[in-house]
This record gives structure tokens, C-alpha cells and sequence, in this order.
């Protein structure tokens, strides 16, 4: 799997072909781990992508990664002049770290043994390592989510944390949002080939011209509104009335396996590729 080991080491490489790119530390993780964010050109117009706000979801981290690497390998570098990418690739690495490690990823520190309803395989956790959801976790109904969660303590998928805005993770991505302009944000999760890219009326207009370009490249089914609260791309959107997709990448059973790397890679490229001209 992909891992934050893996993620630091592909940053470095990058930096190191490319170093005009700068790499960020936007927050620390519950662990301290950082939280990093490529910046990549020098343009007006900023879009955002990130990936693994889910434990579970970290193929998505690779996915992000690899797309980066091979377009500033195969772009024309003037792309670069007219528009300016932040990635985020991995928000929750202490999570990633629990599915890849098991238990000793939690240092002792936290009970998510508990959490996990005592079961030794950690593949099925979605949360930070303090059990929470860290896409449940913004100001967008999210009293209505609360109020409607079946879960009421920490635990390995679905908590939304006892207000708005406690994880350290999800602060970090706030500001981020707060101290830029960003024309969009895609938020890159699995599983089920379709994207969603509407909240409550919210959207832009011309979002809808964009979600008919990204389901005609890729394939993928657009869907715009949900029964879906409290989520970044929820209260991106909510926030600024810009366009926020969440693409869910593949299909199948969280997490996704790495022999669906590939077909996921090449349905997922063209909505990213697309996203930078329109």
C-alpha cells in the first residue's frame, strides 16, 4: 500500500527533479506528523486537490501523486504561467498509518483497539487516529449530521467529533481554504465510480457545465446532491459558492486494492487533466 513513508519519499524526489515546486507543511497530524501541500505554478487561477481525508481511501494518495509526477514530466511548463495547483495528498496520515502498521501506529496513545470494536485488522477504518471522521468534521449542517450519526463516541468511521473543527487535521485544511483563492477543490475518495458536485443549491452554475465535461471523459456518473452533510467539499462549496467535486474513485470494498491501481489511474486522470482548463 501507500503509505507516509512512501509520500515523503516521492515528495522529496520531486523537489529534488522539479525545484521550482515548493512543499509546504500546512498542520501537524494528532502524531505530528506534517501535513504537506505541493504548490505548484505561478498563476491566477488556484485550484485545489486533495486525497486519504479517509484512512482506508490511501490509494487515492497515490493516485494524486502519480498524476502530478507525470504532468510535470509531460506538460508543457507555460501551463504552469496562467494557473497555480495546491495538492494536499495525504490529510490523515496518522489513519493511513493504523491500516498500513496496525496497532503500534497508535503509540500506545490512544484506545483504537476500542474503537475498532476490538478487531485486529485496522483495513476498515476510515477516521484520524482519534476516532473521528475528518470529513464530517466542517461547518456545513453539521448539527443535522450530528444529530443524525448512529454513532455517538470515537470510533472507526462516521464520528464527527463533538463540535466543528476539533481535529487538528481538519483545522489545517480550513485555513488553507481561508488564506487562498481557490477557483475549485476536488477532494479525491473511493469507492464507486461517480462524483458528486452539488450541496443544498450552493453551487455556481457553471459547475454543471463542468460535471458534464468530467462524466463525459471519464465515465463516471455525476451526481449532485446527496444526503450528505459536513463534508470539506460540503462547506467549500457552502462557504464560497465555487465549484467542489468528490470524486470516489473505483469500485468495490474499502480499501480499494492496489491491482485496481491502474484502471482506476486511467479513469481518474482525465477529469484532472480536464480540470485544469476549464
Amino acid at each position: 500500500m501507500y503509505d507516509y513513508n512512501q509520500l515523503r519519499s516521492n515528495l522529496a524526489w520531486l523537489q529534488h527533479k522539479f525545484p521550482f515546486i515548493k512543499c509546504n507543511v500546512i498542520g501537524k497530524s494528532v502524531l505530528e506528523k506534517n501535513i504537506y501541500e505541493l504548490r505548484i505554478g505561478s498563476g491566477e487561477k488556484v485550484i485545489h486537490y486533495n486525497a486519504a481525508f479517509h484512512a482506508n481511501e490511501w490509494i487515492t494518495s497515490f493516485v494524486l501523486m502519480k498524476w502530478i509526477s507525470q504532468l510535470l514530466h509531460f506538460q508543457n511548463i507555460e501551463t504552469f504561467n496562467t494557473i497555480q495547483l495546491s495538492l494536499v495528498p495525504m490529510v490523515n496520515p496518522d489513519g493511513v498509518e493504523l491500516v498500513s502498521k496496525g496497532l503500534v501506529a497508535a503509540q500506545g496513545l490512544y484506545n483504537v483497539e476500542e474503537m475498532n470494536e476490538y478487531n485486529k485488522d485496522f483495513c476498515r477504518w476510515k477516521a484520524n487516529i482519534r476516532g473521528v471522521d475528518l470529513n464530517k468534521q466542517y461547518p456545513a449542517n453539521w448539527q443535522q449530521y450530528k444529530e443524525a450519526v448512529y454513532c455517538t463516541t470515537p470510533y472507526y468511521r462516521d464520528y464527527p467529533g463533538e463540535e466543528p473543527l476539533t481535529e487538528p487535521e481538519s483545522i489545517a485544511m480550513r485555513k488553507l481554504v481561508e488564506n487562498n483563492y481557490f477557483e475549485s477543490v476536488f477532494s479525491l475518495h473511493t469507492q464507486g465510480k461517480e462524483f458528486y458536485w452539488g450541496y443544498c443549491g450552493y453551487e455556481p452554475p457553471h459547475s454543471k457545465v463542468l460535471a458534464d465535461e468530467f462524466e463525459r471523459v471519464s465515465g463516471y456518473k455525476g451526481i449532485q446532491y446527496t444526503n450528505s452533510h459536513a463534508g470539506f467539499r460540503d462547506w467549500f462549496i457552502c462557504q464560497y459558492r465555487k465549484p467542489g467535486f468528490t470524486l470516489e474513485l473505483g469500485k468495490g470494498i474499502n480499501p480499494l486494492p492496489m491491482s485496481q491501481f491502474t484502471e482506476i489511474y486511467e479513469q481518474t486522470t482525465p477529469i484532472l487533466n480536464a480540470s485544469l482548463y476549464m
